[in-house]
């Protein structure tokens, strides 16, 4: 068995559905997850539905290369015969949970197979960044119809990326998580809504919505607000700005986005509101999956969410 590189999955702490619309995001690695690729000459029924599944993607990479607008070349011949040899992309990943799943299989098949390839460099150029981007964007868009290469590029680099607008990103530096023996400290973290979303569905029930002017004006106006000031006050490691704009970013996702909120957790997302313990917000598309958590005092959060599973992935 032949050990490949490791690529880790993603959490996008802030600007779901805001970075459509060029509001600013924030994405981070998240170790706890992970895929690579590997040969066997025995598959399990697992592995060989992950070979057959790289089949057809083999096949989606070999007619994108063929169009002009996509510059990587990426030797779909030698992925070809890993396939015929056994390879398999084994990963931990849970699929549709929103922590790039499909991200880290595209960063794993442009590291091994494209010969072009932009190095992961922690110095590495804006435009290389955009150029990684596109090209991410092209090969996910297999999985979900439509990609911003995001998910896959944090993949990629392996560091958190900074998103001021469509074309305006870059590696960031974020404060260092406190240590797990500091007490009455605050924390993010994952609940698990115990069934996997679909992005595409979720993606457009939104831009359905953003038909609407008043829906539309509480993106551009509201929404980019909170969102921004979400991050910019993390960054800065300012903990009074980040929970007064997370509670009203929070209130703000459970009014107008309802249908990408797992039914399950709406009276939970109410809770948290009500007794300012936690706030809630969605963690990518939403629909299932994971939902994100933050709080100032994990031991309260705990306790109010005692009967759901909570993952701790940063301290506060």
């Amino acid at each position: 068995m032949i050990k490949e590189a490791l690529f880790y999955s993603k959490i996008l702490l802030f600007g779901e559905y805001g970075i459509i619309q060029d509001s600013m995001g924030l994405s981070i690695p998240y170790r706890a997850f992970r895929g690579e690729f590997k040969f066997t000459d025995d598959p399990t029924p697992e592995q060989q539905k992950s070979t057959d599944s790289l089949k057809k993607f083999a096949r989606y990479i070999h007619d994108l290369s063929k169009q002009e607008d996509f510059h990587c070349v990426i030797d779909v011949d030698a992925f070809k015969r890993d396939i015929a040899k056994g390879v398999y992309f084994d990963s931990t990943i849970p699929q549709g949970f929103g922590v790039g799943s499909s991200g880290a299989l595209v960063a794993a098949v442009y590291d091994k197979y494209a010969e072009n390839k932009i190095d992961s460099q922690e110095n590495i150029a804006k435009g290389d960044i955009l150029e990684l981007k596109k090209t991410f964007g092209n090969l996910e868009a297999y999985f979900h119809g439509k990609s911003s290469g995001i998910d896959p590029l944090i993949c990629y680099l392996k560091l958190p990326i900074l998103i001021k607008s469509k074309s305006e990103l870059g590696t960031v530096g974020i404060p260092e998580s406190k240590p797990d023996t500091v007490e009455g400290s605050g924390a993010i973290f994952l609940l698990n809504s115990g069934q996997p979303g679909e992005t595409q569905p979720m993606v457009n029930i939104f831009m359905e919505r953003m038909k609407n002017e008043g829906f539309r004006n509480m993106i551009k106006k509201e929404f980019k607000k909170y969102n921004d000031e979400c991050i910019k006050a993390f960054l800065n490691g300012d903990s009074k700005p980040l929970f007064k704009n997370l509670k009203s970013l929070s209130s703000l996702i459970l009014d107008n986005f309802k249908p990408m909120i797992p039914k399950t957790f709406h009276s939970l997302w109410e809770k948290g509101l009500e007794s300012n313990a936690y706030y809630l917000k969605l963690c990518g598309s939403g629909g299932g999956g994971f939902v994100l958590g933050f709080t100032q005092d994990l031991e309260k959060a705990q306790s109010l969410l005692k009967d759901h599973e909570l993952e701790v992935i940063y301290r506060l």
